[in-house]
């Protein structure tokens, strides 16, 4: 159970890091209330999943998850250019991810 809750975590990682793009400094209302909602569910998995998963492992597999969405997101929405390069560097990452997950089990 604590690696479903790391990957919904990692999710709304990448949930709260788009909304606060979106946020315009915290002017906007609904963007500023998605951020501080994911932010917190974010933050509360994370530390859940961290009672049964080693820190350094969680917080790999939760930063590679949040990264790896919201360039993934920004490139599908045309806030940063698609290159083969950064898909390339993007898979790169999902797979240490993945290879920390596979060494890594505690």
């Amino acid at each position: 159970m604590s690696w479903v809750i790391l990957i919904v975590s990692g999710v709304l990682e990448a949930v709260w890091a788009t909304a606060l793009g979106t946020s315009e400094g915290f002017s906007r209302r609904v963007p500023t209330i998605v951020f501080a909602v994911s932010l917190t569910a974010s933050m509360g998995g994370l530390a859940w999943a961290m009672r049964d998963i080693s820190t350094g492992t969680a917080y790999a597999v939760w930063v590679g998850i949040g990264a790896s969405l919201t360039v993934a997101y920004a490139m599908i929405t045309g806030d940063e250019q698609f290159s083969l390069v950064r898909l390339l560097l993007i898979l790169g990452l999902v797979g240490c991810v993945v290879g920390l997950t596979l060494v890594g089990h505690d």
